[in-house]
């Protein structure tokens, strides 16, 4: 016979689902809190677990971080019920590795249905190894690579979406994210003690920002601002330091991106220190393409000011550039639209 765990506080509601479930032939072990229900996970292994999110004692969320950590339990299937209805909510538990999300009210066959598609996939996947030897990737297999933690993200991380300009952190704030952009593009700047602005990276899609530290919930030094209608999908510092720990391989490649993003600030800083005013305009406009576009020729819509502090220079001095560079049929300027007309001949310039 099948045993479920049923982990819920309130004591009419686990006592009607625990006869429901009774009548539909399964063995119900109870418990009032996640503390309890932990203890009772442990000791009697059931084939499944329901449980409740907020809870005295232990609420759901820490009880499945602490059952995912113990070697006999990590495997048991884990379904959430509970009243909350809000997206985070769903995505927190399914980010600590929830199977399914039962939201109140619920009916008989809502309840039946997801236990039934758990335990059946559980089946299948104990029949695969078995029969076949088919290695299954599940959301807390090792991760292998960039690409990989790149997958998990996109999987398991919590959206965001901002309009043009808009705000995504500012300077002091915690750093509660790791972000990944799944669409449009990000800058990071500082304001120096003059109120001027100082772009120091930009972020397209498919880039990881917002690692102030991987470790460490510390401030922001830095203020991030969509530059196009931007959404992107967050991992938590906690889960993202759990990762790390859990991912040597990943880490060793992250290492790697860190490097590669110092050389491309020195690149920048050498560039303008000792580059001439055409080749900081030449290179900004290209880099602004490469992070806004597909492709370099198509057009990007930025301030003259952005331009100007990634190329640090006066705005003054980039119009005139850029006058000169229409003139010479290299651009095509509108308003705020810029359109490389001679790729080669931009590229040429560095």
């Amino acid at each position: 016979m099948t045993t479920v765990l049923l982990i819920e506080d309130d004591a009419v509601l686990r006592e009607n689902i625990a006869e429901l479930l009774e009548l539909s032939g399964y063995k119900v072990l109870t418990a009032s809190n996640g503390k309890t229900g932990v203890s009772k996970a442990k000791k009697q292994h059931p084939d499944i677990i329901i449980c409740d999110i907020m809870m005295p004692e232990l609420d759901g969320y820490s009880a499945l971080k602490t059952l995912s950590k113990n070697k006999l339990t990590k495997y048991i299937p884990f379904i959430f019920l509970s009243a909350k209805t809000e997206r985070s909510d769903v995505r927190k538990g399914m980010n600590l590795g929830a199977d399914d999300y039962i939201t109140k009210p619920f009916t008989e066959d809502d309840l039946i249905s997801a236990i039934e598609s758990r335990l059946a996939k559980v089946s299948i996947l104990q029949e695969l190894n078995r029969n076949q030897n088919v290695e299954i990737i599940e959301p807390n297999d090792e991760l292998k690579n960039l690409n990989d933690l790149k997958n998990f993200f996109d999987d398991y991380g919590e959206e965001f979406s901002f309009k043009n300009e808009e705000v995504i952190y500012r300077e002091e704030d915690h750093s509660n994210y790791i972000y990944l952009i799944s669409q449009g593009a990000v800058k990071c700047y500082r304001i120096d003690e003059q109120g001027k602005e100082l772009v120091t990276a930009l972020y397209k899609e498919d880039d990881l920002f917002g690692y102030t530290s991987f470790t460490q919930n510390i401030p922001h030094q830095e203020t991030a601002t969509a530059i196009d209608n931007t959404k992107l999908v967050g991992v938590s510092i906690i889960d993202f330091n759990d990762i790390l720990n859990k991912n040597h391989k990943v880490v060793m490649e992250l290492i790697e991106l860190l490097t590669d993003d110092l050389s491309d600030v020195k690149k920048q800083l050498l560039q303008m220190a000792y580059g001439t005013v055409t080749q900081k305009t030449a290179s900004t406009i290209l880099k602004f393409a490469e992070k806004m576009n597909r492709r370099p020729e198509d057009p990007i819509k930025i301030s003259r000011n952005d331009l100007a502090s990634v190329a640090g220079i006066a705005t003054e001095t980039l119009i005139r550039t850029l006058t000169e560079f229409k003139k010479q049929g290299i651009i095509k300027a509108d308003g705020r639209n810029i359109k490389v007309i001679d790729i080669e001949k931009l590229k040429s310039m560095n």
